[in-house]
């Protein structure tokens, strides 16, 4: 089998992809910008070093995304660089029409980048120093390809926001949530599926200690709204352009939240009401069952985008 043949059975996504390689202009100069700026955090990322025992800030993450296995309310940081990677490479087409081109007034950003990551470097804030690290690495691709680029590329690099972890820092979100949920599973366990469930702060449980249940920060929807959240902005630059349809989808992300998670409590205090605190353990540790809830949320999103964009363009499709 000759050469010839050998690129004829290749799949045309990647005959495609090396064309556009080969295409991209400057594509040297960036990723030797790139590396030399990786390095930095690489060797000075991470001043804390009483908690993670590295220099690196790479490692620094790592470590946040992993150190709480799946039920880490950080974990999604670890799909989020495959994820913009993979929406660059869908819209590779539409970045290579662009008037690519050395712009030095984006090293701006860059000088902006590092600014902060001294400023989180001295105050020991390795999260400070991941949102420096990405504004630094748009920067170079501002002073690489120019301002079309920079403006193109905002959305996918937007969703590095979800690579930060956040931790213990959103418990002023996380509090309120699991007050919300829990008064919620109550409401609707009393009023409409006639189950006598007892509430104390978070803690859901019957009148004869049959089971008891506590909503935690995870069910409280802190862990399903980052992917929620997540999903919905994605949703929202990909199928419109206006500004205020794409806040719009990011917002329905919080009340779908709630909604997913009262339904997964409900299922938990349904199962434990019939079969005691096992049944309900089963359904709270059951990584299928505990899914089940999020189905409708997800599609919920799909048919309000659906509908948004039929509703202001019937005839014109998606409007992304």
């Amino acid at each position: 089998m000759n050469g010839n043949q050998i690129n004829e059975t290749r799949p045309d996504w990647w005959r495609d992809s090396v064309d556009c390689w080969h295409r991209l202009p400057n594509k040297t100069f960036f990723f030797a910008l790139l590396a030399a700026w990786l390095t930095l955090f690489q060797f000075l990322g991470n001043s804390t070093l009483g908690y993670i025992n590295t220099p690196s800030l790479f490692r620094w993450m790592f470590n946040a995304y992993n150190s709480g296995g799946v039920s880490n309310d950080d974990a999604l940081g670890n799909l989020i660089p495959f994820l913009v990677i993979g929406l660059f490479w869908w819209k590779r087409r539409e970045l290579l029409q662009l008037p690519l081109r050395i712009w030095p007034a984006s090293l701006g950003f860059v000088a902006l980048g590092l600014a902060l990551h001294i400023l989180g470097y001295v105050m020991q804030e390795p999260r400070l120093s991941i949102v420096a690290l990405f504004i630094g690495i748009y920067g170079l691709m501002g002073l690489t390809w120019g301002p079309a680029g920079l403006r193109k590329s905002l959305f996918p690099f937007f969703l590095f926001i979800f690579s930060v972890p956040f931790g213990a820092v959103i418990e002023p979100i996380t509090f309120p949530l699991r007050i919300l949920v829990s008064e919620l599973v109550e409401w609707v366990a009393h009023g409409i599926l006639g189950i006598d469930v007892l509430r104390m702060g978070t803690q859901l449980f019957d009148p004869l200690g049959t089971y008891r249940y506590d909503v935690a920060a995870a069910c409280s929807g802190i862990h399903s709204l980052v992917a929620i959240f997540l999903f919905a902005t994605v949703c929202g630059f990909m199928m419109f352009r206006s500004p205020w349809k794409r806040l719009f989808m990011m917002a329905l992300a919080f009340p779908f939240a709630v909604l997913g998670n009262l339904l997964r409590m409900l299922l938990i205090i349904i199962a434990a009401e019939i079969g005691g605190q096992q049944w309900g353990n089963r359904v709270h540790e059951s990584a299928i069952i505990s899914l089940l809830p999020y189905i409708p949320v997800f599609l919920g999103l799909l048919l309000v985008g659906w509908w948004l964009g039929k509703k202001s363009s019937p005839n014109k499709g998606p409007q992304a």
